[in-house]
């Protein structure tokens, strides 16, 4: 034991190979494009509660429990969990206990019997136990746990991001359903307009007061306006099952709550400082945590490079009789010191070393890809929410303009002044405004929900147990 000491001591000591992590340094702007560059972020709360719909907070929740992105996210955390703690195993040594018992026929050409048996067969009784550990004198192990430990936390990453993914996707797909219920309504309405416009051309036609061709204008608005409604209601239904499927659900209606018209939408959104990316964006921690995993692979093939050394001791009884075996002379043990050193094989390590250096040259490119590619998301996230207003605005303004319109149409057709050839141009340019007036309204909405995503906010404040 006394020998044995001195590589105890090494092994606690040692180091381990290979580089240690350091972030890259990749330059960022330090403010966004507008010129915004402010400490403060609307991300730093749960954003979807700003709408005020309990409804849709409530399937929000629902879906963070029951969606199958979400839970298999979660699955994946656990099984890391437990890959790393199967490596951490490693670390420490290892007890294993045996026993055997059987009978031997010796050979009397390749040995002579022991004086102690009599016979060529006899019995042979063995209780032992084992104890084996690797000192990881170049870091091979510790560098595989600190991979692992990497590992574990890009799951924890990829969850957080699914969760923010789900979030979005169950906001969004409320939002369209509830704008699809506005386009519905606003095709009912027309179709209703349109009913009683046929059925007033035909009686002017009947009563020799409009030609036959208004009738059938008539006739044509309202088939059109019809397709256009059951289409809308095919894609409100089709809308309705994609949300159920966030959800977990078969598919089938979904509850409302307040319409489109009724949410409210903050003013302003400070979208915070562009650093603030690197610590809030889950997609972006996880591939740091992806470099940090491929870098500690590195140390870990550097290990194979060196040698390896293992300590083993076994003790135990083991006895020919069994009524002799627990006794003095039959108890046995030993502590061997090994040590193992690759000489030749042909270039396998080293390639391997390569293979990981390889490996984290890429993570670095994914981590850089990341980062870039939140910055866009927010620019054109931040761009939309403002466009948005204006398109608002100005769809408003021209759906204003076009009830007017329509107004004086009607009434210069009543009057015989103009045909309704002007009266159904006057409809068809309502009934467009009208819809993308719906659509603009939800498209701000929506702007909110990207921004957000964009930001990586929202989900810290109330993660899935």
């Amino acid at each position: 034991m006394k020998r044995l000491l001195p590589l105890l001591c090494l092994g606690a000591l040692s180091c381990a190979v290979g580089p240690d992590y350091e972030r890259p340094d990749i330059p960022q702007p330090a403010a966004w494009r507008d010129g915004t560059a402010e400490a403060a972020s609307l991300a730093d709360v749960e954003w979807w509660k700003l709408f005020g719909d309990p409804v849709l907070n409530g399937l929000i929740g629902n879906a963070l429990a029951a969606n199958f992105d979400v839970r298999l996210a979660v699955e994946r955390v656990a099984e890391v969990r437990a890959r790393l703690g199967f490596v951490r195993a490693d670390l420490y040594p290892r007890l294993d206990a045996g026993a055997e018992a059987g009978v031997v026929r010796d050979s009397l050409e390749a040995a002579p019997l022991s004086p102690l048996i009599r016979d060529r067969d006899y019995q042979t009784y063995t209780l032992f136990g084992a104890l084996s550990w690797e000192l990881d004198l170049f870091g091979r192990i510790r560098r595989a746990v600190e991979a692992e430990r990497a590992g574990l936390a890009a799951a924890e990453e990829d969850r957080h991001a699914a969760m923010v993914s789900v979030i979005a996707e169950v906001a969004q797909a409320y939002l369209d359903v509830r704008d699809l219920d506005a386009r519905v309504e606003i095709s009912k309405a027309t179709v209703a307009s349109r009913r009683s416009y046929v059925d007033l051309a035909k009686l002017r036609f009947e009563g020799g007061k409009t030609p036959e061709v208004d009738l059938r204008q008539a006739e044509a608005e309202l088939g059109r306006v019809e397709s256009i409604l059951f289409d809308l209601e095919r894609r409100l239904a089709e809308r309705e099952h994609d949300l159920a499927f966030l959800l977990g659900r078969n598919p089938g209606p979904v509850p409302r709550g307040r319409p489109l018209a009724e949410i409210p939408i903050p003013p302003q959104i400070p979208p915070g400082l562009p650093a603030a990316l690197l610590r809030r964006r889950p997609d972006i921690r996880g591939a740091e945590q992806r470099l940090v995993a491929a870098n500690a692979r590195i140390g870990e093939a550097e290990a194979l490079l060196y040698p390896r050394i293992a300590l083993t001791a076994q003790a135990g009884y083991s006895s020919i009789q069994l009524s002799e075996f627990l006794k003095s002379p039959a108890g046995f043990w030993e502590i061997i010191g090994g040590i193992t050193a690759p000489i030749w094989d042909w270039g396998k390590n080293r390639a391997r070393v390569q293979e990981t250096e390889a490996v984290m040259r890429q993570a670095v490119i994914l981590y850089e890809r990341s980062i870039r590619q939140a910055l866009r998301d927010v620019e054109d996230a931040l761009v939309a929410y403002r466009k948005s207003v204006a398109i608002l605005e100005s769809n408003g303004r021209r759906t204003t303009a076009q009830r007017s319109v329509l107004n004086l149409s009607e009434a210069r057709y009543r009057g015989g002044v103009s045909t309704y050839l002007e009266v159904l141009d006057a409809q068809r340019e309502l009934f467009d405004a009208e819809l993308q007036q719906a659509g603009a309204l939800r498209d701000r909405i929506v702007s909110v929900v990207r921004l957000y995503r964009a930001l990586g906010g929202g989900w810290e404040a109330s993660p899935p147990e």
